[in-house]
């Protein structure tokens, strides 16, 4: 029964990362059905990102009170309905109206279900789940650039995505008595959620927090930035440079599976700094001048050191802040990340247009100097255990 439980867990992994790519895969059509500026896309993944921020910040008091089971399957209920709504939408407004559950939906059951992957599974399945969210976000263009390439509406992308989520929904549901109910998550007293206020008072937390920001910046500004970055500043042909630049997610994708393998000889910490230390290689790389090659193979590199830092901080929670205090932690670790996302990207985006795209790696070297010195300051303020490796 517990394989099972792990099997659902598996697809939910996958059903997490289904639809993350969907709006960039098919907005280049969208756009031009619905009339409205190109532009308009980070509008909509503005207000899906705040909704994973809100819902991220209520996951502790939702998962008390429904449990991670219940909680997950109606989350990924909620973004299924989401999904179906953008593909009957005929104008912008009614997919910013839709925006709203599907980011809410997404943050719930990203951080109950990290939270309680962390409590109960070994530190291999973390690395190996989070390589099916990678799975699922390299399915979810693929599954939409078919349905383009067939000549049907972008509509019918999000049909087929949105019954997935259905179907899984529905086995989440029956699942249910497989899941241990929240008093069992590792605490041995009937623990109430803590307030934000309190989150942020435990020793570590603020570290973790800005960590996580870091990350995820550093992820989300390379996989957006490296296509131009090597057409215009190194003068690689565009195809080329797009292939190179989904490498770098292959990069995350393959790391994590390999991660999973590492996790039996080393700590979620000595991950954490084997990654960072990738990522330094990477962006080294990429100033380098020895050819684009160099440059080339700087962004894989980026993409291989970032693929154990996210489950490896993930699954360090519960030794590092205590089980009872872990999904009140994720959650505002979710938060954060989310913000990071909003945030940084964009901004080098003005740094690019203003100043130089040249920029870039130092812009990364930055973030990954205050990533590394937030987690060390992390494991040191934190309550520390054996495991946790600090």
């Amino acid at each position: 029964m517990i394989h099972l439980l792990l099997i659902i867990i598996y697809l939910a992994f996958i059903s997490l990362g289904l639809p993350d790519a969907l709006l960039g895969a098919a907005w280049p059509q969208m756009y031009l059905d619905l009339n409205t500026s190109v532009s308009y896309a980070g509008i909509i993944f503005m207000i899906i990102s705040a909704g994973t921020v809100v819902s991220s910040l209520l996951s502790d008091r939702l998962t008390y009170r429904f449990g991670t089971g219940k909680l997950t399957a109606i989350s990924v209920g909620i973004t299924a309905i989401a999904l179906f709504g953008f593909s009957i939408s005929d104008s912008f407004l009614m997919l910013c109206l839709w925006a709203i559950p599907y980011g809410l939906g997404a943050g719930c059951v990203d951080a109950s279900l990290n939270n309680y992957v962390a409590l109960h599974y070994a530190g291999s399945h973390m690395s190996w789940l989070h390589c099916m969210w990678g799975l699922g976000a390299t399915i979810g263009p693929y599954i939409m650039g078919y349905v383009l390439s067939g000549g049907r509406h972008w509509s019918m992308g999000y049909r087929f995505i949105a019954l997935f989520q259905l179907v899984l929904t529905f086995f989440l549901f029956l699942s249910l008595p497989l899941w241990k109910p929240r008093k069992a998550e590792g605490s041995t007293t009937a623990a109430k959620p803590l307030s934000l206020q309190k989150v942020l008072g435990i020793p570590g937390v603020k570290e973790v927090m800005v960590t996580f920001f870091c990350y995820c910046a550093l992820e989300q500004t390379t996989g957006l930035w490296a296509s131009s970055y090597l057409v215009l500043h190194k003068g690689i042909d565009a195809d080329t440079a797009a292939f190179f630049a989904s490498m770098f997610y292959i990069g995350i994708t393959a790391g994590r599976a390999v991660n999973g393998f590492l996790t039996l000889k080393l700590n979620d910490t000595q991950l954490i700094r084997l990654g960072q230390s990738i990522i330094l290689t990477g962006i080294i790389a990429m100033v380098l001048p020895f050819g684009n090659t160099i440059a080339l193979v700087g962004f894989v590199l980026i993409g291989l050191g970032c693929a154990p830092i996210y489950p490896c901080v993930i699954h360090s929670t519960p030794s590092n802040f205590g089980a009872d205090k872990s999904q009140a932690v994720i959650g505002v670790q979710m938060a954060s990340a989310y913000i990071g996302n909003i945030v940084m990207p964009p901004l080098f985006g003005f740094i690019a247009d203003y100043i130089s795209i040249t920029l870039l790696p130092w812009y990364l070297l930055i973030i990954l100097f205050f990533m590394y010195v937030m987690h060390k300051k992390c494991c040191l303020n934190a309550n520390k255990s054996p495991k946790s490796g600090c």
